[in-house]
């Protein structure tokens, strides 16, 4: 999984790429630990004080959808996502193309349909109002609508740097 890091001068694309993914790890990581502040308060007012808030709960589930779905599009990013690495470490040249561009194909997919159901499910509850905290009742869906998005932006960034890079066997 170690990749060459150096990029061309007029690389600016990738480096915007570069730059959104560390952006959406320090938000992911900044939501995790805004989850470990809100679960903490909420375990010190409920057995401290004695007044459990009732905002805790859709809060952490708001934090618990950006951290997972802005972590899920990094991964994607830096290629640290499930696969069968190994397997596909044990192919034909050939077949390792394929599945190299085959991947992330898959990856689009399955991200586009996360941000358009995301995005219809957000959409739809925006007039429901989540119980115990100011904010609408489907709000958790906006992170797994921009996670979708940005897996799609990602994977279509691996798949033209594949098509970019030459086939085992050819000369360089």
């Amino acid at each position: 999984m170690s990749e060459d890091t150096t990029l061309a001068p007029d690389d600016a694309p990738r480096r915007a790429l570069d730059r959104l993914a560390d952006a959406v790890i320090a938000v992911a990581a900044t939501a995790l630990f805004g989850l470990v502040i809100v679960q903490g308060w909420q375990v010190f007012a409920r057995y401290v004080i004695n007044d459990s808030p009732s905002w805790t709960e859709p809060v952490t589930l708001l934090l618990l959808s950006i951290a997972m779905s802005l972590g899920a599009a990094a991964g994607v990013h830096t290629n640290r996502h499930f696969g069968f690495f190994l397997l596909q470490d044990h192919m034909r040249p050939a077949i390792r193309r394929l599945v190299e561009l085959l991947v992330p194909l898959v990856i689009v997919t399955i991200g586009a349909v996360i941000a358009w159901w995301g995005a219809i499910l957000l959409v739809d509850g925006l007039h429901i109002k989540a119980a115990g905290a100011s904010m609408p009742q489907s709000i958790n869906y906006l992170p797994l609508s921009l996670g979708g998005a940005l897996m799609v932006l990602f994977a279509l960034d691996r798949f033209v740097r594949v098509l970019r890079t030459a086939p085992a066997g050819e000369g360089h």
